[in-house]
């Protein structure tokens, strides 16, 4: 397995993986999430998220190149406030493995080398945010080392 930069340009590749991740949201809160976004919106927003500078796409590929999994990060630059310090962080937005290879130590691949990146750019804190019930997400966090420091909650009418 070989873990990759994936340029805007490819931003299409991240596509069924993405379908997949969003389907669990979908038929979790489907009151937040659009059921059906198309392939060509999906591949508008990904290509104009990645072209950004502070975020980043990686992949894990098989020796063939087949995609087993991505995340997608960005360093945040989080001024002071009275009430909190300032810091530089690395926020874990996405995160996914294809169904076969769950389990293998991809993720977990994928997230070692999110902090190898975060380490060579001096950042010593790597954050992220995944719905309750997806416990998945959470063990593979709570694995590598993260661990929960607050909790959000909303309403909608």
């Amino acid at each position: 397995m070989k873990i990759l930069n994936l340029p805007a340009s490819e931003a299409g590749r991240l596509i069924p993986l993405l379908q997949d991740l969003h389907s669990l949201h979908v038929a979790h809160q489907p009151a937040r999430y659009p059921a059906d976004p198309s392939e060509a919106e999906l591949q508008h927003w990904l290509h104009d998220w990645l072209a950004q500078d502070s975020v980043t796409a990686l992949v894990a590929e098989s020796p063939k190149g087949g995609l087993l999994g991505y995340v997608i990060f960005e360093v945040e630059h989080r001024p002071p406030l009275p009430i909190r310090f300032s810091e530089t962080r690395v926020m874990v937005h996405h995160i996914i493995t294809a169904k076969a290879f769950r389990r293998m130590g991809v993720g977990l691949a994928l997230l070692n080398a999110v902090k190898h990146q975060a380490k060579s750019l001096d950042i010593n804190t790597i954050s992220t945010t995944y719905a309750p019930f997806n416990t998945a997400s959470a063990a593979l966090f709570q694995s590598f080392g993260l661990q929960p420091v607050m909790v959000a909650a909303e309403w909608r009418a």
